[in-house]
């Protein structure tokens, strides 16, 4: 699907931008399937509010933390 998707943009063309089909067309097939177990987990923004329901449930909590893109490193 990423190729699909490189030579669907490459046509389009950078200047003439999308139209709003093909923009809702792309997005409908960028979106991940609704039923994916990710999906399920109560994920939060706020560490403090994260820590705080990790000691009242008394489960751990993963912190994701990182520098840079996030599409790559460097």
């Amino acid at each position: 699907m990423k190729t699909w998707l490189l030579a669907a943009v490459l046509a389009i063309g950078a200047d003439d931008g999308l139209t709003k089909t093909e923009f809702e067309s792309l997005h409908a097939k960028l979106k991940p399937p609704a039923g994916e177990a990710w999906r399920s987990i109560p994920w939060s923004v706020s560490l403090v509010e994260a820590q705080n329901l990790a000691a009242r449930e008394k489960k751990p909590i993963l912190i994701w933390s990182m520098d840079g893109n996030p599409l790559g490193c460097g």
